[in-house]
């Protein structure tokens, strides 16, 4: 099964055993490319789901643009993003730059398709008329979003996002180029199967979503086939690995082929945010595939109309606590 993993990285000639002790690419690795998308675009619509909170050391947003870091078939690589009179400037570095650029405009959602979209709610119709540059974006990757999205089960998004930071500096490559300080690359496959289990215990990864990893990275070559599958397809390859879940599957299916109908079945949040936008009342996942059902294929388009809209759904009760798995 390990040999899958190698087979992943030698795709682009990546020497295979090399990719868990890789250092930053030097300066020469650097690709460039200017791109005018054929729609309004704003540019942080379809990269918001890549972020992973405030202190993300794969995602930064500063005066030079916005920063992100990437496992390619061509090796690690850090991407640069910038607008200026109504084109697209990215610079990439690393042995993953070329893949990198020639992404930018699938990753920015020039395949998003919704010319058959019907809005059924005054709200979704608002939003869609005075936010017009709303695109799913697609990575074309599978493998740093559903190390993510593992890592978010079952757990607070504090919880999460102290893993995914602990993990990427310990097991991930500084970011190539001259990418902001505290900038990592993810982990690979090859990088993940070598953590030991204390490590796993100090990154406050509990058993369950360690064996989900551990599955994940032992098959990802064959897993990244689902971002070409697409659609229904692309979810069911994916939940063919043990501890992957449809939450899990719709994540990953919308960050890697940016999939508008993969709506996050068993969200804490998402079922009463659709609920009350929708209906005004809370709704479990039922319901709120009911109240989404006249949308498909554009279910997720809807979710991401509501996040976008500045909607916010009643509070009740006390947060989830905070479970410190390194205390165990």
């Amino acid at each position: 099964m390990v040999s899958d993993v190698a087979h992943w990285w030698r795709h682009c000639n990546q020497p295979a055993g090399t990719v868990a002790v890789m250092t930053s690419a030097p300066p020469r690795d650097e690709r460039a490319r200017h791109w005018v998308p054929g729609f309004p675009l704003d540019l942080g619509t379809p990269l918001r789901p890549l972020r992973r909170g405030g202190q993300d050391p794969a995602f930064r947003q500063d005066d030079h643009g916005v920063w992100l870091t990437a496992n390619t078939p061509g090796g690690p690589g850090t991407l640069r993003l910038r607008v200026a009179a109504g084109a697209v400037h990215a610079t990439a570095w690393g042995a993953g730059a070329e893949c990198l650029v020639d992404g930018v405009p699938e990753l920015l959602g020039a395949q998003d398709d919704d010319r058959d979209f019907q809005a059924h709610h005054p709200l979704i119709a608002e939003v869609r008329r005075s936010r017009p540059g709303l695109r799913l974006g697609a990575t074309g990757r599978v493998w740093d979003a559903l190390l993510a999205a593992v890592l978010e089960q079952k757990v607070t998004g504090q919880e999460a996002r102290q893993s995914w930071r602990e993990l990427a500096r310990r097991f991930g490559v500084p970011a190539p180029g001259p990418a902001p300080a505290g900038m990592f690359v993810p982990p690979t496959p090859t990088a993940v199967l070598g953590i030991q289990d204390w490590e796993w215990h100090r990154a406050g990864v509990d058993s369950a979503r360690r064996r989900a990893i551990i599955a994940a990275a032992q098959v990802a070559g064959r897993l990244e086939r689902a971002a070409e599958l697409r659609g229904v397809e692309g979810r069911l390859l994916l939940r063919k690995v043990p501890g992957i879940g449809v939450w899990t599957a719709a994540e990953v299916a919308q960050r890697a082929w940016g999939d508008p109908d993969a709506v996050s079945v068993g969200d804490f949040h998402i079922p009463a945010l659709v609920g009350y936008a929708l209906s005004g009342r809370k709704t479990d996942d039922r319901g709120m595939l009911d109240l989404l059902a006249p949308y498909a294929p554009h279910r997720q388009r809807v979710v991401r109309y509501i996040e976008i809209s500045g909607f916010r759904k009643p509070r009740f009760g006390p947060r989830l606590s905070v479970k410190d798995y390194r205390l165990l």
